[in-house]
């Protein structure tokens, strides 16, 4: 932390020169936007044992300051970001596609020296134009394998700006955090910085293997375009040096809440290269912990906790308390709590709102198939196209007669080659993927139901089942009786588990329809994000007396049935109903506002069943 830097480029004209962070002395004191001074004065950061809950936003020095300072912060970040792309690794930007985001990148390529390698990843980038690899374009026409650098080694030195990083593949994350951490790709030098673009709206974000080795996170979202005229601050050459500049930034990331070592690390960097050579000051200290530190905090500060009488350590005497207090007139702590409050003020104020509510959500694993699905390698092929064989399955006929006529062509004098091909003339199979099914058999297994057509509606589903199988679909059964309903059957292909569990399948109470389709409905949404394709088949007599609270009465059961039926229709699921009433049309209303296709049991017989089935698809 006590070594030289170099020194940062100067400001751009358009950042002009401002005071020396008299709005950051303002912070450091603790004022909100209004000037008052907060009613609490922080603790010290030497033991930083949280017990006190959230502070105001007063406290704080309020979201208005914050706000007050994204874009001047905004400005620092991208300074520091052009002198060293890849030792600050980079920013992630979240903001929407517009005017201010893009005057924030071409304050970054301002600060970049000429000629510094600016570049953009395209979405569905493969490996080997990621990392480099065998130029086949060149190695056709040489007759030998000739190889090409990739992006990340074309980006050495400079920045790559990655649009949507919100929905950047995992594999792409992995492969760009490796580049991060060793600065070579495919045994060529790739020393760059990442401008993560976050455009992710709810739970959508940038994954943490990338955000972590990035020293930046900067919100504009909730800026305009005359917001962006402030100008980045500068700093005075601090009276003092900090004594233990290391050790501050740390207890910073504790009291913070930042668990991951490259948050201080990062903070470390900048607070050098704002020092531009000089001892390191509590202002540097301050600007670095607000830049990278305040956007990681998971919690808000508060005083250290109290220790118990017993295991507290015997007070000094007192002639050891006035020899202190005559050699240390002005107590260190008060630094620190003034850094302190200043790093809380610049917590954004999204964050700190979630701070104050209780803490931040952690990102957690997102159930079902995420990213861009891999390219389909089997499968019935349909034709092909132009494509790269290493991405796909060669076409070799077709490959050959888009070559053919050019052969006159392409031959010169003394060439013996039979056949010249070049890039344009590469063919790739389309496959067609066939997608699985599973069929959720919703079953009304009541007392009604028993009495008139259970056994008939068994084996009709005895008979779906056997062309399920003979498709290799998947398939799942829900019964509803008495009060609910129940999974009798999870989503399997074993054939002999299906008949097993219809065939011991109860029946007799009261008919809570409502409950039966909502239970398919959770099966299916469960199948549709696994991947696989779902279809539901309801077979019931309609007559609902059963309501999801599990009291009787038809008028009830009747309007919640209806609800859940129309509920079924919103998430663009393919039902069927199949009537199994004696004299028929009773689930007709069901199967309408359900908008799946209605057949009545005592005219459906196992062709018509199986088209349905096939048709609902």
């Amino acid at each position: 932390m006590t070594g030289r830097a170099q020194p940062l480029p100067p400001p751009s004209a358009g950042e002009g020169t401002l005071r020396s962070r008299g709005g950051e002395g303002s912070a450091m004191s603790g004022r909100g936007a209004s000037g008052a001074k907060p009613a609490a004065v922080a603790p010290p950061l030497s033991r930083p044992s949280l017990t006190r809950g959230p502070p105001s936003p007063a406290e704080g020095g309020g979201k208005a300051e914050a706000s007050q300072n994204i874009w001047p912060d905004a400005l620092r970040a991208a300074r520091l970001l052009g002198a060293d792309p890849h030792g600050f690794g980079g920013a992630v930007v979240r903001a929407a596609p517009g005017p201010v985001r893009e005057r924030w990148l071409d304050a970054v390529r301002a600060q970049l020296p000429p000629e510094t390698p600016w570049r953009r990843l395209p979405p569905g980038i493969g490996d080997d134009s990621l990392l480099g690899g065998l130029d086949l374009a060149a190695t056709l026409a040489a007759g030998r394998p000739v190889a090409r650098a990739g992006l990340l080694a074309q980006a050495d030195g400079g920045l790559i700006v990655v649009p949507m990083a919100e929905r950047l593949p995992p594999g792409i994350a992995a492969r760009l955090a490796g580049a991060l951490d060793t600065g070579t790709a495919s045994e060529h030098l790739a020393r760059f910085g990442l401008i993560l673009l976050d455009e992710g709206e709810g739970d959508e974000s940038v994954a943490d293997a990338l955000t972590d080795r990035l020293a930046f996170r900067i919100d504009l979202g909730g800026l305009g375009i005359a917001d962006c005229d402030a100008a980045a601050p500068r700093l005075e050459a601090p009276p003092a040096p900090e004594d233990d500049p290391l050790g501050t930034l740390c207890r910073l990331a504790d009291a913070f809440g930042v668990t991951s070592l490259r948050g201080p690390i990062l903070a470390a960097r900048v607070a050098r290269a704002l020092a531009a050579g000089e001892p390191i000051g509590p202002d540097a200290i301050t600007a670095a912990a607000r830049l990278v530190l305040a956007p990681r905090a998971t919690r808000l500060p508060g005083p250290e906790a109290a220790m118990p009488e017993a295991a507290a350590a015997p007070p000094p005497p007192a002639e050891n308390h006035a020899a202190e207090d005559a050699a240390n007139p002005a107590p260190t702590d008060a630094a620190e709590d003034r850094v302190l409050e200043a790093v809380r003020a610049a917590i954004p104020p999204n964050l700190l709102d979630q701070l104050l509510a209780g803490g931040v959500r952690l990102s957690t694993a997102k159930a079902g198939r995420v990213g861009q699905p891999a390219a389909a390698r089997k499968g019935r092929p349909i034709g092909s196209r132009r494509g790269d064989p290493r991405r796909g399955r060669l076409d070799l006929l077709a490959t050959l007669r888009a070559a053919a006529p050019w052969q006159a062509l392409r031959r010169g004098e003394g060439d013996t080659r039979p056949i010249l091909v070049r890039r344009d003339d590469l063919r790739i199979r389309i496959l067609r993927q066939r997608t699985e099914t599973t069929t959720v058999f919703c079953v009304d297994a009541s007392g009604s139901a028993a009495l008139e057509r259970l056994a008939e509606a068994k084996g009709a589903v005895e008979l779906l089942l056997a062309e399920a199988y003979v498709r290799r679909d998947r398939v799942a059964l829900v019964a509803f009786r008495g009060a609910g309903a129940e999974l009798v059957l999870p989503p399997t292909r074993s054939l002999t588990r299906a008949k097993r569990g219809l065939s011991g399948l109860p029946g007799g109470g009261g008919t809570p329809l409502a409950a039966g389709i909502d239970a398919a409905l959770t099966v299916a949404l469960g199948v549709r994000r696994s991947g696989s394709r779902p279809v539901i088949v309801l077979l019931t007599d309609g007559r609902a007396n059963v309501a999801r609270s599990g009291e009787g009465g038809r008028a009830k059961a009747g309007a919640e049935a209806l609800q859940a039926a129309r509920a079924l229709r919103a998430a663009g699921l393919p039902a069927l109903v199949i009537d199994t009433g004696a004299r028929g049309e009773g689930a007709r209303a069901v199967a309408d506002a359900m908008a799946a296709r209605y057949l009545v049991l005592p005219r459906a017989d196992a062709g018509l069943l199986s088209a349905a089935v096939r048709a609902a698809l």
